[in-house]
């Protein structure tokens, strides 16, 4: 008997708000799969009827992703050819896709990706905030232990920090941040690529006031970007401190020129002074 060879499943990314932006791969991978794994499929079926496109639909999400898992695995182990979606963005990334990716993988099925819009990365480049480097936290945990260590981790965090947000919980999670991390520069990405997309730049202590209890309620979905902390400014190091870094160097076979000279990179310090320093009495 011939041995089955397992089909593949895609992950494709979807528009997160303008339909226009589903791009012609992605477009061909659900015209040409044989099944559709979407996060809900009210909402993916509303994108393949703009499309004319019809094609058998499975639940996948939170709650039923570790025997639907399994499911979907079995189908594309028979040789299937499947297609992962999200309700918008990509499947994966702070989604329960992130499971199903690991699965396959776990069981030699192939895994493929057509990449698409996502709202943290695009929220990112529009925001004005520093994107050469950033972290992205996802949604915060509604536990409110589990959130106030996750909050706490990140106070001495220096790199930009991406968040997602319900409008229905932004008030609270500014709330949290602005008590946690203290006022910080803010940029919150709302409705991205909709008509009513807006970016609005302030500050975390600005926000809450914005859109505490007597403020303005919030609408649409929310990417939330906070800036870093400011870097600890380390004293700089002595003579003395640069001397004894020297000295290793030195023991580890080092020429003196040269231990010098490392010493100085290492602390700032005069390379000559250094020298003269590790020379003396010599």
């Amino acid at each position: 008997m011939d041995r089955v060879i397992p089909g593949t499943l895609t992950l494709v990314g979807t528009p997160i708000g303008n339909l226009s932006d589903l791009s012609p791969r992605a477009l061909e991978a659900l015209q040409t799969c044989d099944f559709i794994a979407a996060e809900d499929t009210r909402v993916t079926l509303k994108l393949l009827n703009h499309f004319g496109i019809v094609k058998p639909l499975i639940s996948y999400f939170e709650h039923n992703k570790r025997e639907r898992g399994q499911v979907i695995c079995d189908r594309l182990l028979r040789g299937e050819r499947g297609v992962l979606v999200t309700d918008a963005g990509m499947p994966a990334i702070s989604d329960p896709g992130e499971e199903l990716v690991a699965q396959c993988h776990e069981q030699g099925i192939p895994v493929g990706v057509v990449p698409g819009p996502t709202a943290m990365a695009t929220a990112l480049a529009v925001s004005g905030l520093p994107t050469g480097r950033f972290t992205f936290e996802g949604f915060l945990s509604v536990n409110k232990r589990t959130r106030r260590e996750h909050l706490a981790s990140l106070v001495q965090e220096t790199r930009t920090m991406v968040f997602y947000e319900a409008p229905h919980k932004l008030a609270g999670t500014l709330s949290d941040l602005y008590e946690t991390l203290g006022d910080r520069p803010l940029a919150l990405v709302r409705e991205l690529t909709k008509i009513h997309e807006e970016i609005i730049r302030t500050t975390l202590g600005e926000a809450v006031t914005r859109y505490g209890a007597e403020g303005e309620a919030p609408r649409g979905e929310f990417v939330v970007i906070v800036g870093g902390a400011a870097p600890v400014q380390r004293a700089p190091a002595t003579p003395e401190e640069a001397l004894d870094i020297a000295r290793q160097y030195v023991a580890q076979g080092v020429s003196p020129s040269e231990a010098a000279r490392r010493a100085a990179a290492d602390t700032g310090c005069r390379k000559g002074e250094i020298y003269r320093l590790l020379t003396r009495g010599e």
